[in-house]
């Protein structure tokens, strides 16, 4: 029993060092983050970290799995719960972009701003994240087209790359603007020309 309760105290730590990251991340004057910043902010030793995460990559691969298992477990939960399949396109770019709203330091992540100098394999996952994302939308919009077959103008695959540089462009500007011109004010404007 005393061990279950360590770790799950470990677990904790780990939890609470990954909140003061993206905490940090959300401020609208967004500076590098070093370990010691991290640290300052915790009241703790820079060496306490380090006992839970052997480095600050560690800590941003944590993020990233945060950013991962949200948004396509939301992904998931939208290809079974919507009917129809042509409202899971728009749906699934509103939740990336409310994602953001929601959790702004983790916009930095997205946006790979916060992972400039940081180890190359970070940017390369954020990358497969988009990539899969992508892959998501694809297969959405083609379920959508087989089933308004009426419009054989539809190429899934360059609609699908657009709607994902949409959204990506849209965290830009968000983070940009310090957080205050929000990705989904003008989403239904902009559907009618990229929907």
């Amino acid at each position: 029993m005393p061990r279950e309760k360590s770790e799950r105290k470990k677990g904790e730590r780990r939890l609470e060092i990954l909140k003061a990251l993206a905490g940090i991340l959300e401020s609208p004057r967004w500076e590098k983050i070093t370990t010691a910043l991290l640290a300052e902010k915790l009241d703790v030793s820079e060496a306490a970290l380090y006992r839970h995460f052997a480095s600050k990559a560690q800590m941003y691969e944590g993020l990233i799995e945060f950013i991962e298992s949200s948004i396509f477990s939301l992904a998931n939960r939208i290809a079974e719960e919507e009917a129809d399949v042509r409202r899971q396109a728009p749906r699934l770019i509103e939740t990336l972009l409310a994602f953001g709203e929601t959790n702004p330091g983790m916009v930095r992540v997205l946006t790979g701003e916060a992972l400039v100098g940081e180890h190359e394999r970070l940017q390369a996952r954020m990358n497969q994240f988009f990539d899969r994302f992508e892959a998501t939308l694809k297969q959405s919009l083609k379920l959508a087209a087989a089933q308004d077959a009426s419009d054989g103008n539809t190429d899934p695959a360059a609609h699908a790359a657009a709607l994902t540089r949409y959204a990506i462009g849209c965290l830009h500007a968000y983070a940009h603007s310090g957080f205050a011109k929000k990705p989904s004010e003008a989403l239904a404007g902009h559907w009618r020309y990229i929907g």
